[in-house]
């Protein structure tokens, strides 16, 4: 958890969980406004550089040794003083929403109503009144919609339905459609 904000030279650095890169050598302005240099923070790995500046990783704690006693100035392999910017880059990963399916009911002659609700609050979680509009749904325009679910849980519930259907001597068509 975030304790608080890290700022540096006015602009805020790289903060992860409990972890701040800090730029060696410089305070850093702490959200309950407090002054405090790097050795307030405990050291968490070694320096990272990148672009003649350097820079720490500290997390919050007691100091370490080797930090409460200064280190002097690194300086970069351009043979500067480290006063330089770095770039730190940051991979984003894309999520995106699975694809999603209808699942539906087919009306036939033969399965009793009473079953096709049975079914609709068994498979699919509805209430009695939701099951029984959507049963009248499937017999009066020959097909009703379930639910819509992933591919997954989709073509696990039309193969229960299916499934129980059988078992009970039903011909009851259960079938799902990408959305």
């Amino acid at each position: 958890m975030c304790h608080g904000t890290f700022i540096l030279c006015g602009r805020t650095p790289w903060l992860c969980g409990e972890t701040v890169y800090l730029r060696l050598g410089e305070p850093a302005a702490v959200s309950d406004g407090t002054l405090a240099d790097a050795s307030r923070f405990a050291r968490a790995s070694a320096p990272v550089r990148g672009a003649g500046a350097h820079f720490a990783a500290y997390t919050r704690g007691a100091p370490s040794p080797s930090v409460a006693a200064k280190e002097p100035p690194r300086r970069g392999s351009d043979g500067g003083n480290g006063s330089g910017t770095a770039v730190i880059t940051r991979t984003r990963t894309q999520t995106r929403r699975p694809n999603m399916y209808r699942v539906l009911l087919l009306n036939d002659d033969y399965t009793p109503m009473e079953f096709v609700v049975l079914v609709l609050r068994r498979y699919f979680n509805k209430g009695p009144e939701e099951a029984t509009r959507i049963m009248l749904h499937v017999h009066h325009h020959g097909v009703g919609e379930c639910g819509v679910f992933t591919y997954e849980i989709a073509e696990t519930k039309v193969t229960q339905v299916m499934d129980y259907a059988r078992k009970h001597q039903h011909p009851l068509q259960c079938i799902m459609e990408k959305k």
